[in-house]
């Protein structure tokens, strides 16, 4: 059972925007533009001049990036896969942006009211001292918030209905969880398409039609390997099969080997070309 390679993870994270609809600004435009109804809305930075929350937002999204690598898609609701060979990993590195987040937040609160006061010099006649939370309130406006919790058992009712009916429940629900074990294995697949068909293309030029080839392209592939050995959670034989060739393609390979050795890079388009043929 997939209830045993891995488990769920929700991770809820809320910043303040610090953005406001300025609701005269945005009839006066309307007004001297001649518009006979409204045509858009002006939102307002209310902390304009200062980078303090867009370096919270940039943390949150760090996580976001790095919560969805590191995972697999499962339900609508936001839940992901997480495989237990890339929990502790996981787990670590999630409690050092928790960390990170929780410190800039910190940071953010006591110089809110400085923040505040700049903002009074700094948007003129657009300030609006009414429009901005008191310090104390704008706390539990930034939360992160995350569960671990195991992934439900196909068909597990413990309902007190009749028989037909549970027995509907239990095949409508196994239904639904074998296609998300199939989209969250897709996603693995796709991941590992997309990266050789990335390499195939950068790889394929002559010196009169250079392509730029970076060295993202040779290390970024290199990381996806290691990690999809964790993320094939059903144990797919072909994808290991597929990751393991890739690995072995550009075992040794460095960015600039690729890049000053024609014979190089054909034979690592070669093989990348191999592996895509398996798809």
């Amino acid at each position: 059972m997939i209830g045993s390679n891995a488990m769920l993870i929700d991770l809820n994270i809320s910043v303040w925007t610090g953005r406001k609809m300025d609701k005269k600004v945005s009839e006066e435009v309307d007004a001297s533009k001649g518009t006979k109804a409204r045509a858009g809305n002006y939102h307002k930075k209310l902390l304009a001049g200062s980078n303090k929350l867009e370096n919270i937002q940039k943390i949150v999204t760090a996580v976001r990036q790095w919560n969805y690598q590191q995972t697999l898609p499962w339900s609508d609701g936001g839940s992901r896969l997480l495989p237990m060979k890339n929990f502790f990993n996981y787990k670590e590195t999630l409690n050092n942006f928790e960390n990170q987040f929780t410190r800039a937040v910190d940071e953010f609160i006591e110089e809110y009211p400085q923040l505040v006061s700049g903002s009074a010099f700094t948007l003129g006649d657009l300030f609006d001292r009414g429009e901005y939370p008191t310090a104390d309130s704008l706390k539990d406006k930034f939360k992160f918030k995350f569960v671990f919790s195991p992934v439900p058992d196909a068909g597990d009712f413990r309902i007190d209905v009749e028989d037909k009916a549970k027995a509907e429940l239990e095949e409508q629900y196994k239904s639904y969880y074998e296609q998300k074990l199939a989209d969250a294995m897709a996603d693995a697949w796709t991941r590992l398409h997309e990266t050789l068909t990335h390499i195939s293309e950068r790889l394929d030029y002559t010196d009169e039609n250079k392509k730029k080839f970076w060295d993202s392209t040779i290390t970024n592939a290199t990381e996806l390997c290691s990690l999809l050995s964790n993320l094939n959670v059903t144990n797919d034989p072909k994808l290991e099969d597929a990751r393991q060739k890739l690995e072995k393609a550009l075992s040794g390979i460095e960015p600039s080997d690729v890049r000053e050795s024609e014979a190089i890079r054909s034979s690592v388009k070669s093989k990348v070309d191999d592996i895509l043929s398996m798809f």
